[in-house]
């Protein structure tokens, strides 16, 4: 009798392995390009919950950010098979019928540092550094800060279709510019660099020829307030023209160390990554669900609310200036 048992509970096992019960998640990340340092600072916080979660991590992504440069990405890791498709996306819409497709194959699909507003029905959840609602405010109330709020200003931007920026942008100029403490700023307008450092540096160039009088760019994407501040360096403007953005502080280390750039704002992006494969983790294998107005308790970040649409910011804006710039490193 105890052989049987024992025959029993090996085929049973047996079973119990090849049906990949003990497999871990495999979450994969698609940034909206290579080649951008904030990205890689997501990858490496989605790199550092696998080694404490335990999920099978793996990231891909386009050369440029386009609209529809993910397509092919996400349609190859939904053929492989994945858990979690984890993704900065490049357009509000343009990826709204994949994610419907990865979703009734059982993917959990997670907008990742930017949501796909007016689709928000296409995916399951939305992890947000920061309320980006408050975003072009602080871009612009560092700007006047900069420039006393006189004289000419431009925005350089990422891609004409990023949603994110352009959200940003619209905030901007329908309710800051030209209003209150910020009318005596000439706004003149936005150039596109499509997070390209080679096009970001070309139209830097060319706003400070185009614009002799010039006192300051905004960039609110890392690639492009690297390639102002490089410009405006190499031009020894950096009495002149003042140039802030979202940057990441290692990229923007050296122009703050030299005085050329006297401030400038992100978040944390590691944060991101670290919540989402928990969160991959808890949905996945434990079978969590999100509503609004719960509060989760992440290791080592707190305590995060769950916002309408299953919108999660995951950590306050920071202002990142000589006195503390030496504190952060990514």
């Amino acid at each position: 009798m105890s052989k049987i048992l024992k025959l029993i509970s090996v085929g049973l096992l047996g079973i119990f392995l090849t049906s990949g019960a003990f497999a871990k998640t495999e979450v994969v990340y698609i940034p909206k390009n290579t080649g951008n340092p904030y990205f890689d600072s997501i990858i490496k916080g989605f790199e550092v919950g696998a080694e404490k979660y335990g999920y099978n991590f793996s990231t891909v992504a386009p050369a440029t950010a386009d609209a529809t440069s993910q397509l092919p990405f996400i349609k190859a890791e939904i053929q492989r098979g994945v858990d979690v498709l984890a993704i900065s996306p490049n357009s509000n819409d343009a990826l709204n019928t994949v994610f419907d497709q990865a979703r009734k194959k059982g993917i959990l699909v997670m907008v990742v540092n930017g949501d796909i507003p007016g689709s928000e029905a296409h995916r399951d959840l939305a992890i947000m550094p920061v309320d980006f609602s408050t975003v072009g405010t602080a871009q612009m109330t560092l700007m006047g800060q900069l420039i006393d709020h006189k004289g000419q200003f431009s925005i350089l931007s990422a891609t004409t279709d990023a949603p994110d920026q352009n959200t940003w942008i619209k905030d901007m100029e329908d309710n800051i510019i030209g209003k209150g403490a910020f009318a005596g700023m000439e706004y003149l307008g936005v150039v596109y660099g499509d997070d390209d450092p080679q096009k970001s540096t070309t139209e830097a160039e060319a706003l400070l020829a185009k614009y002799p009088d010039l006192r300051g760019i905004i960039s609110p994407t890392t690639v492009g307030v690297a390639a102002a501040a490089q410009v405006v360096e190499s031009a020894g403007k950096c009495d002149q023209v003042q140039v802030t953005g979202l940057g990441t502080p290692n990229q923007m280390r050296p122009f703050l160390k030299s005085g050329c750039v006297k401030a400038f704002q992100l978040w944390d992006p590691s944060v991101e990554g670290e919540i989402a494969g928990w969160l991959s983790v808890q949905m996945v294998e434990n079978g969590m669900k999100l509503s609004e107005g719960m509060t989760i308790s992440v290791p080592d970040q707190g305590d995060v609310a769950i916002n309408a649409n299953n919108l999660i910011y995951a950590a306050p804006m920071l202002d990142f200036v000589p006195g503390n710039i030496d504190n952060f490193n990514f």
